[in-house]
């Protein structure tokens, strides 16, 4: 089949394009407000760009509060999210009242950072403290920006010491998720993972 995004015209019962992109790594996005309100809100729009240095995005239908809060304050952390921490993190996307804990709500515990001041999950085994650099407006070809991509450099970083083996990170280990299209994820686990060499050169 082919369709046009603009036009809508796949005739299936859903937009696929989430489902095409896929699997996305899980952006579970703490920030801090002005007034000390923390937020943790999990973004399926969320990448490493860069890692010299360490830079990360994460893009928001809308101002929520992640954007507005990171804007505040200048800082954010992304937690990962993994197997066991998998109903929390969906209970995370609720939507609260500002000021209500998400942490809270989920069952979750914070933990202080090193270099920002927002907190981290303390159950999850990997957290990147950021720094954020701009908020960029995702301009369509048409019409106004419905979505906003917030840029961070990573500043400081986190990994649970039981996933570190012979100087290796075991990411596979940590089985973190990853989401697709419509209610669905993915899960990394050891047993999926596969090694390959680059041409050389490459």
């Amino acid at each position: 089949m082919f369709y046009e995004p603009r036009k809508n015209d796949h005739g299936l019962r859903y937009n696929p394009f989430k489902a095409l992109v896929a699997p996305r790594p899980i952006g579970w996005v703490t920030t801090l407000s002005a007034k000390g309100e923390v937020n943790l809100s999990p973004y399926s729009f969320f990448n490493a760009v860069s890692d010299r240095p360490d830079i990360v995005v994460f893009s928001s239908a809308g101002y929520k509060d992640a954007i507005t809060f990171a804007e505040e304050t200048g800082e954010f952390v992304c937690n990962l999210a993994t197997w066991d921490l998998r109903e929390a993190m969906n209970a995370t996307s609720a939507p609260l009242a500002r000021g209500r804990s998400e942490l809270e709500f989920a069952g979750l515990t914070p933990a202080p950072c090193r270099i920002v001041k927002p907190p981290r999950v303390a159950e999850s085994p990997v957290a990147l403290e950021c720094k954020w650099l701009k908020t960029v407006a995702l301009e369509p070809l048409e019409g106004p920006a419905k979505y906003h991509m917030v840029i961070g450099e990573v500043v400081g970083t986190h990994i649970d010491d039981h996933f570190i083996i012979d100087g290796i990170v075991d990411t596979a280990g940590m089985r973190p998720i990853a989401r697709a299209g419509y209610h669905e994820y993915f899960v990394a686990t050891p047993d999926t993972k596969f090694a390959m060499d680059r041409p050389p050169g490459g």
